[in-house]
């Protein structure tokens, strides 16, 4: 048997990659490299602007040809830094090697020594994982999100009044709405969308060991913290004052856990979806050409949810494993987080293909009316409670003598199908006053919603 030409082993980079690439814009090898790049040549601008060591502001055209070091980065530097970490064996030295000689090609030997400056490798890393991993949330991850939620909240909006019978322990239960359930939803993931939105992304900037010990021995008259506070905070970033050679990582562990608690949420819509589609509360929106089952023909597959599912559980499996192991590093130092870091792109990418199932699978449901409107009408048992607590509130009030109406209701619906006849019989006979009766009487269970649709207005 011939061996296959080389194929990517993860189906993040092989079959779901056009789903996902967005997200290889900033959390892929390149990605990394080039916020490195990033960091070293804002380093440098910051340090000549501010006259560190006898240097001078550079002119606003040198500027601009640091930065489009980073702004342009493409294949031609990502073959570079490749042949130099196979000399180096290792990726920050090869970048730094790369900034240096790019500097010759510029003009700007003269500043060559400042690349680098003072810096630990996780300096320069830990600052480009925040803004990698800050862009991809910001501007792939969260966004897809929202497209959800927004989606949720229109389907909440439209089936606002659309009763459905409730199933609590999966039994029949006092009835809702459509509406109402998908809202609650959409709320849900809107708090969790909001903590994950506020999420402050620290930066260290100060020292093989925390403590700029470097740095005050070339300068000991700088304000080493008030200078590494201000660079940090201009690449939009929140200053860690207090590090070892790392910066902690507890941003990270608060953030993949927010999106793992998103995950989960969005895992119970999922499963929740996929059995109301098996109960036939939603038919599936034939697609065209596609096929449901390789033998049964008439099958329309819950494939979207089924997929979302699937990919919610790996994203969470990693993010947790992520959240619990980036928070400890022995003593000053150890690299376990050198790899585990590579993968945050693999946990925020099968959450992103969830995502992407779960946006195009709510779109291809429809509310089947006719469906929910059978299940309330052989189940009028469930307006068992609404009759026992209308009584109470007649025996409080002085119009009833009726004791232990719950006992009473129960006897008559516990375990049993009963019909409406059956209740109208029952309520007609009931000791209470004449107005309670006719509600009563009025009562069905597509109308025993409560508030559910007014609730629904939370939303805004």
């Amino acid at each position: 048997m011939t061996s296959l030409p080389v194929q990517p082993l993860s189906p993040l980079d092989g079959r779901y990659s056009s789903v996902v690439s967005p997200l290889g814009e900033y959390l892929s090898e390149a990605g990394l490299n080039r916020a490195r790049v990033q960091v070293e040549v804002e380093w440098l601008i910051y340090l000549t602007g501010a006259g560190m060591f006898g240097s001078t502001p550079l002119s606003e055209e040198q500027i601009f040809s640091l930065r489009s070091l980073y702004l342009y980065f493409g294949q031609v530097e990502i073959d570079w830094l490749s042949e130099k970490e196979a000399v180096t064996r290792h990726d920050v030295k090869a970048v730094e090697y790369l900034v240096r000689d790019r500097l010759a090609t510029l003009g700007l030997d003269s500043i060559a020594e400042l690349t680098h400056f003072a810096c630990t490798s996780e300096d320069i890393n830990n600052l480009s994982y925040a803004l990698t991993v800050s862009n991809a949330v910001q501007a792939v991850w969260l966004p897809k999100l929202r497209l959800v939620i927004d989606k949720l909240q229109a389907l909440a909006v439209k089936h606002r009044a659309d009763a459905m019978l409730a199933r609590t322990h999966g039994q029949p239960a006092t009835p809702t709405t459509m509406g109402h359930e998908l809202a609650v939803f959409v709320y849900r993931l809107e708090r969790i969308a909001k903590q994950i939105d506020e999420t402050e992304y620290l930066g260290k900037f100060s020292g093989a060991t925390g403590n700029f010990a470097a740095h005050t021995v070339a300068d000991p008259a700088a304000d080493w913290p008030v200078l590494s506070k201000a660079f940090v905070e201009s690449l939009g970033l929140v200053w860690n004052p207090l590090t070892t050679q790392i910066e902690s990582h507890d941003w990270q562990a608060e953030l993949y856990g927010r999106v793992s608690h998103a995950n989960r949420v969005l895992h119970n819509l999922a499963t929740d979806i996929w059995t109301y589609i098996s109960m036939g509360y939603f038919r599936q929106i034939p697609q065209a050409g596609a096929t449901g089952s390789s033998t049964m023909p008439h099958k329309i597959n819950p494939i979207r949810f089924e997929n979302a599912e699937a990919n919610l559980e790996l994203s969470s499996a990693l993010l947790d494993s992520l959240a619990a192991t980036l928070v400890t590093s022995r003593l000053q130092r150890d690299l376990t987080d050198s790899t585990t870091q590579r993968n945050i792109g693999v946990g925020l990418g099968h959450s992103l293909l969830a995502l992407d199932n779960l946006e195009r699978g709510l779109g291809e449901i429809d509310l089947d009316h006719a469906a929910i409107a059978a299940d309330l009408d052989i189940n009028w048992e469930v307006l068992g409670e609404a009759i026992q607590t209308v009584i109470r509130a007649e025996v409080v009030a002085g119009r009833s003598t009726i004791t232990d109406p719950y006992a009473m209701l129960k006897d008559l619906t516990r375990g049993k199908r009963i019909g409406r006849d059956d209740l109208v019989e029952f309520v007609s006979k009931l000791d209470i006053g004449s107005e309670a009766k006719e509600r009563l009487l009025a009562l069905t269970p597509e109308r025993y919603v409560g508030l559910s649709s007014e609730l629904v207005d939370y939303l805004a």
